[in-house]
């Protein structure tokens, strides 16, 4: 299966994907030699060159880049003023010639086979000179062409007795009457030269304004600016969709069973859309069963998987300073090794059709198995598209996200604090983040600085973590008495959000109590706010 795999990368070579990626992160501690032998050479894999996201401005482009552009542009407006988008593919046209030769080799062949009338008609003539004309033929023209041929052979015909000569002659002067005709002068309509035809793709025209641009410095970009190789990948997307019927697609109904696996969710720090895939779903047999038991059912999941994609590049902006692309998260947790067949065809296809629209590949818990499988296939690789992979074990997973999604943004079974459903909290509100030394009790101070009602959420980040947590309430007259909100109780990281709640009916604060019982440092998220008295 991995050798499979292995085949379908290296015929294409670049995904669709773009941009910033850190370096690898270290792979997790594993106990058997057979594990320890693939991680042993972690900086292979850490050895590809992190980058910006390149610009789409034309004007901060290197020289040689511009020059790539324009050639391409060049090439575009030549197919677009020659129909060529729309042609017949390439066999189709091959087929119509070779029909096209059969048709004009059969015609000319026949021509010869309308001459042995021809001598009997010259003998009536000699014999019968006061005899009245043959009636024209329903075929007037040919009579002339071949009257005139006789006369001429009469004349010629004195030096052969047998007439084996006259009938050459007949057939030879045939066809140089007719090759020295002049072709029929064309119709007003095939003079007149057609006008460009017009292409859009995900809703932007080939040549229209900078948006184009950005369009095309994808394809460019997917084949390391080989204008003739980009063109040829451009026209055969554009072939794909029309065959594939994209537009109306957009506006088919295919269900929503696949949501739980792939969806999008909040931006990154920069900007980009999100779009989770959780792979692991798959283990669930009834859903894989709905997916891909039959050849109807697969093909429904590959049409909404480009449905999937269809509708969200379609929110992008494609202007040189907007956002083009989206970072994509994949969770190998109790993914199939190394992938299903269905889902590496549907990988293959993204990745043919989609060029450079991702601006990160970030892969969150990643089984040891996983890190051989990419050890074989990263040669087929290329630069651009090794320094975009962002790797990250069960331990690593949050810790990983966060560095590129703001934790408010990350969804909670990541380790965030997004999640479904009606809550006080909203993006807006912004996280703090804290520590808690190894053994040690630390303290939060919520101020209440009013009567009103306090909220807060907190979550402690990592797995196994041993901490306990309480909170109380201290009001700030030196004769009030301390509220214990909440007892003191042991949570873990798995806990997906600590929610509490009090109304505070003097001025005090709100202390929240957490003791790291572990002997690693762990980290707290919070946030909180004030409501109206309640």
């Amino acid at each position: 299966m991995a050798q499979e795999t292995v085949k379908t990368v290296a015929q294409s070579e670049t995904p669709a994907d773009v941009a910033v990626v850190s370096q690898v992160p270290e792979a997790e501690k594993v106990e058997t030699c057979a594990k320890e032998a693939v991680i042993a050479e972690p900086e292979k894999v850490a050895a590809s060159i992190s980058f910006k996201e390149e610009t789409n401005v034309v004007g901060e482009l290197p020289n040689p880049q511009k020059k790539a552009l324009d050639e391409l542009r060049l090439l575009v407006q030549e197919a677009l003023n020659k129909h060529e988008f729309s042609a017949p593919p390439a066999s189709s046209q091959k087929v119509a010639n070779e029909e096209q030769k059969t048709v004009s080799a059969v015609e000319g062949d026949a021509q010869p086979c309308e001459i042995p009338p021809v001598p009997a008609k010259t003998e009536y003539k000699k014999e019968e000179k006061d005899a009245p004309p043959t009636p024209a033929p329903e075929s007037e023209p040919v009579e002339k062409e071949v009257t005139e041929v006789v006369v001429k052979t009469e004349s010629e015909s004195c030096i052969d007795e047998d007439g084996a000569k006259k009938i050459e002659a007949i057939q030879e002067t045939i066809v140089k009457t007719e090759q020295t005709q002049p072709p029929p002068t064309p119709c007003a309509a095939e003079v007149t030269p057609a006008l460009p035809e017009e292409v859009s793709i995900w809703g932007i025209p080939l040549l229209a304004d900078e948006r184009s641009d950005v369009i095309l410095l994808k394809f460019l970009r997917a084949r390391d600016f080989k204008v003739k190789e980009a063109f040829t990948m451009l026209k055969n997307v554009v072939a794909w969709r029309k065959e594939f019927n994209i537009e109306s697609l957009l506006e088919e109904d295919l269900g929503t069973e696949q949501e739980k696996v792939v969806y999008m969710h909040g931006v990154d720090k920069e900007g980009h859309p999100v779009c989770y895939n959780a792979f692991g779903e798959y283990q669930n047999k009834e859903l894989y069963q709905e997916t891909f038991s039959d050849d109807e059912k697969r093909k429904k999941f590959i049409r909404w998987r480009i449905q999937f994609l269809e509708r969200s590049i379609r929110k992008l902006d494609f202007s040189p300073d907007g956002i083009s692309t989206i970072v994509q998260i994949n969770d190998l947790k109790y993914s199939p090794a190394p992938f299903k067949k269905e889902l590496r065809l549907v990988f293959q296809l993204l990745q043919d059709n989609y060029p450079e629209f991702v601006a990160k590949q970030v892969f969150i818990n990643v089984p040891w198995w996983y890190l051989a499988f990419y050890k074989m296939i990263n040669p087929f690789f290329t630069q651009r598209t090794k320094s975009k992979f962002v790797f990250a074990g069960p331990s690593k997973t949050t810790e990983t996200l966060f560095k590129y999604i703001s934790p408010e943004l990350v969804p909670v079974q990541y380790g965030g604090l997004s999640r479904e459903g009606e809550q006080e909290f909203t993006t807006s509100d912004c996280i703090i983040e804290d520590f808690i030394k190894p053994s040690c009790e630390h303290a939060i101070e919520l101020p209440a600085t009013e009567a009103c009602t306090l909220v807060w959420e907190a979550r402690v980040v990592g797995i196994g973590c041993d901490v306990s947590y309480g909170a109380e309430f201290v009001p700030s007259a030196e004769d009030g008495y301390t509220v214990i909100v909440q007892k003191s109780r042991k949570v873990t990281g798995d806990e997906s959000v600590i929610c509490g709640r009090f109304k505070c009916g003097e001025t005090g604060k709100v202390v929240l109590t957490f003791f790291n019982q572990s002997s690693k440092k762990k980290k707290v998220l919070y946030r909180f706010k004030k409501v109206a008295f309640e």
